[in-house]
């Protein structure tokens, strides 16, 4: 392989992988070309190999838990970023700072946003290309393969605990410990609630508690929404799993006005009693990760209270075997792929 190639892993119909050689090119009016360190195989890849996006036939590299460095700069791209810099890019691939959503500061709700990996090429390759609104900044000294996962599913979890109103000291519930779950109550207790795990089984029981849980919650055996209420009730819920009759049984479990937020995405709706959410002032809501500043910010915090990704790594050429090691279940918890390993 040349200087002026690199390896990418395509996806085109249903995991139909394809390890290709590509042209480097100069990067686009505001874009960066990056040289990628390490990219995260998340759930949310399924909409690209398993053929849920709307043209399925074109190939597509997925992966949006990208670390890398930037190696050229395009046209218009503010000064600040420059080669060298160490970059993360994330599911949301930065605003375009003109339509609606963007004009009233909402730029998680972006009407023009590339979706990495999912509507524009991703991380499963040794270079990508982003749009510099979408960078977030990596210091350098940081293990790739490690924060990875953090610049998606932990970010996720981060934000959908900074947006509910629980004080500190109040009862926080997380329910799945998986690639989301074994973080959020990490972040969670990180951020001084008292926390409830819910899982079904007990497999995970003494895991729960190395990573800060106070409390652990077997949903096969107890109702997990009268266990919550046994505790006092949960000022916030948040959803992992993606099962919704898992997380509609959750609803009586919330304190006074405490909520529901969902992360974890399924088709099957959720199911919930009017009267679950009018007596108590009851909220169910989702939360989608986060703009590139939080990410900066959800970063710097999980490095400063020790919160980190359990993660398994595997070579570019193995992206197939990563993305079903994950899709699984199995892996412990999060995937991440080496494009140098």
């Amino acid at each position: 392989m040349s200087d002026d190639t690199y390896r990418a892993m395509t996806v085109t119909g249903h995991r139909r992988f394809d390890l290709v050689q590509r042209e480097r090119r100069e990067p686009a009016p505001g874009q960066v070309r990056i040289e990628v360190e390490a990219c995260g195989v998340c759930r949310t890849d399924e909409l690209a190999v398993d053929g849920l996006r709307a043209d399925p036939q074109t190939p597509l590299v997925p992966g949006h838990e990208i670390i890398g460095v930037i190696s050229a700069v395009g046209p218009g791209v503010d000064d600040s970023w420059r080669a060298g810099d160490r970059v993360g890019v994330g599911f949301l691939g930065g605003q375009d700072n003109t339509c609606q959503a963007c004009r009233r500061g909402d730029f998680v709700n972006c009407t023009d946003q590339p979706l990495t990996g999912t509507g524009v090429d991703g991380g499963y390759a040794e270079v990508t290309y982003a749009r510099a609104t979408g960078l977030v900044r990596i210091p350098h000294g940081t293990d790739p393969l490690n924060e990875a996962p953090l610049l998606c599913a932990g970010l996720t979890v981060y934000n959908a605990l900074l947006s509910g109103r629980a004080r500190p000291g109040s009862l926080v519930a997380v329910q799945g410990i998986g690639g989301l779950g074994h973080l959020g109550i990490q972040y969670a207790k990180a951020l001084g609630y008292r926390v409830a795990a819910i899982a079904r089984g007990t497999a995970k029981a003494t895991l729960a508690t190395e990573l800060g849980a106070d409390e652990f919650i077997d949903s096969t055996v107890t109702d997990p929404g009268a266990a919550l209420q046994k505790l006092g009730g949960a000022a916030v819920i948040v959803a992992t799993s993606a099962a919704g009759s898992a997380m509609s049984a959750l609803v009586p479990g919330l304190g006074r006005r405490g909520e529901l937020v969902v992360v974890g995405a399924d088709p099957e709706p959720l199911q919930i009693r009017p009267a679950d959410l009018i007596f108590g002032g009851h909220t169910v809501r989702g939360s989608l990760t986060g703009t590139s500043i939080e990410n900066e910010d959800n970063l710097e915090f999980a490095r400063r209270h020790g919160v980190r990704s359990y993660n398994e790594v595997f070579p570019l050429s193995e992206a197939a075997e990563a993305y079903q090691r994950m899709i699984s279940g199995e892996a412990r918890f999060r995937v991440v792929l080496d494009p140098n390993g």
